[in-house]
């Protein structure tokens, strides 16, 4: 990753999201709010917003990889669906089995609401397809409604491109894809947004999702000023329409992030150090972590409810301990599971295409 930025938002995002839900599904968090409950009250409720900054970034590089200069460009839009499935459902499969384990170890120990009940066979199914929540299906581990979210608005980049593709012809429509994109965005954050009926699916996160894809374009150093302007103001203007007419802090901290993106979202930071050193370790392995954190901190949980007092003080050194082992655990998992297993599926994919050649 080249983008120092991202790798530092990712870095902070990903730590916020753990800690969340340590405060947010307890019970050491529960013993610890006697002494701090403004922090965990805040890390119960606020941080969760922290996932804006993945939306916006998972935008900010759909466009990256799908049409660096928005232009309409004639996708696979099979192709490209199954790269992103790809690339987000095995280590995601994998991280959910551990979780499913996880819940009938830690319900040996402690009875509480954040354990999930065994796993069926149809509920293991519909999360290997990424549609757990459409399906109506209890997730399995915080977290996971996100990357069935992350596919569809992955999938709906694709089919705006291959439609604007197909409507555009050989003609090259510079508007018509920023163009399309606002109609999503304005869809999105007047309607979708506004209904928690729609939190399963990529419509409601869109508006989001629009923000990252017009910081990409707007920020394309080809682009004249006058082009990029254009091209932010039409993405952003539905997010300004939106806040005012009904605002929203997650909002809000979208447009943040990606103004931040545009001013400074491709500078790699210089020089080294230990601390940018573990920022971009941090960025690198934040999608295992935000895997894998969510059983981890279940396990510590029990264990600290079953064998260690209810001191606020003594539980507040176990939800340390959870945040800590959370980040070997993703590291660990990043090397072990989530790289292997994307080589293996570039291997196949390169062996499966050669042999179409041939």
């Amino acid at each position: 990753m080249k983008y120092g930025v991202i790798n530092l938002l990712k870095a902070v995002a990903a730590q916020l999201i753990v800690l969340h839900h340590l405060a947010f599904y307890g019970p050491m968090a529960d013993h610890v709010r006697l002494i701090l409950p403004d922090l965990i009250d805040w890390l119960a409720g606020s941080a969760r917003i922290a996932v804006q900054v993945f939306l916006v970034v998972g935008g900010f590089l759909a466009a990256k990889s799908l049409a660096p200069s928005a232009q309409p460009v004639m996708v696979d839009p099979l192709g490209a669906v199954w790269r992103r499935y790809a690339k987000l459902a095995p280590p995601f499969i994998a991280a959910t089995l551990i979780a499913a384990v996880a819940s009938m170890l830690a319900s040996q120990w402690m009875d509480h609401h954040s354990i999930s009940d065994p796993a069926t066979v149809g509920q293991l199914a519909a999360h290997a397809v990424l549609a757990h929540g459409v399906l109506g299906f209890p997730s399995l581990s915080a977290g996971a409604w996100y990357v069935a979210i992350d596919f569809q608005l992955y999938a709906m980049v694709v089919a705006i491109l291959w439609l604007a593709a197909r409507i555009s012809g050989p003609v090259r429509r510079a508007w018509l894809v920023p163009g399309m994109v606002a109609i999503g965005s304005m869809l999105s954050l007047l309607h979708f947004n506004l209904d928690s009926d729609w939190d399963n699916w990529g419509p409601y996160f869109f508006g989001s999702y629009s923000l990252g894809l017009a910081a990409w374009w707007a920020g394309d150093p080809r682009r004249k000023t006058r082009g990029a302007v254009l091209v932010q103001a039409v993405i952003f203007l539905p997010a300004l329409v939106a806040l005012a007419v009904n605002f929203r802090s997650r909002l809000a901290l979208a447009m943040m992030v990606a103004c931040a993106l545009v001013i400074c979202g491709r500078m790699e930071f210089s020089g080294g150090g230990r601390l940018l050193a573990v920022v971009n370790s941090l960025a690198r392995t934040s999608y295992s972590v935000f895997l894998i954190h969510f059983p981890v901190c279940l396990l510590v949980n029990a264990a600290f409810t079953r064998f260690v007092p209810a001191d606020p003080v003594l539980q507040g050194a176990g939800m340390l301990a959870a945040w800590g082992a959370s980040l070997a655990a993703g590291a660990a998992f990043h090397r072990w599971i989530e790289v292997p297993l994307g080589r293996l599926l570039q291997s196949s994919s390169k062996a499966a295409s050669a042999a179409q050649r041939a």
